[in-house]
């Protein structure tokens, strides 16, 4: 289950970057359609070059996103959760990863969420039987994978 969940990511985590990529290229020809700058001050001209290093920008984080995805060693077995494992908790199915949200895998729903985010660093650490609190809301850990 692990192992589609981590394919399911890269799959969509590969979306977002030639998504991203799309973008840039559009970026990119809007500038070149619109020309050589009118004036020193063109700043629609520098509007559209900044859109299109903002895009760059989220690219390369996708990229590194993805990059860490490919480092995940599914062999690796996993006792405390940290990046890369799988925690079932008697709330939800929780992917520590990258933050791509709710993932569905055979009608089942998984949340990849980032090793940054409040949750994760809650459960960090932690093992099977091991409880936290967080925002007043007890979270039991049943699994992890």
């Amino acid at each position: 289950q692990k192992s589609k969940l981590l394919d399911e990511c890269k799959k969509l985590q590969n979306k977002v970057v030639e998504n991203l990529k799309t973008v840039i290229e559009e970026s990119q020809q809007s500038a070149n359609d619109y020309g050589p700058p009118k004036d020193r001050y063109d700043s629609f001209r520098m509007q559209l070059l900044r859109k299109k290093d903002m895009y760059n920008q989220l690219l390369e984080k996708a990229l590194l996103e993805l990059y860490a995805l490919e480092k995940i060693d599914l062999k690796k077995e996993m006792t405390r959760v940290g990046f890369g494992s799988l925690v079932i908790t008697n709330e939800q199915k929780i992917f520590v990863s990258i933050g791509l949200g709710k993932v569905i895998i055979d009608n089942e729903s998984f949340y990849a969420v980032s090793i940054m985010v409040p949750l994760s660093k809650a459960l960090e650490g932690k093992q099977k039987g091991e409880t936290v609190i967080l925002n007043g809301k007890k979270i039991e850990i049943i699994e992890v994978l």
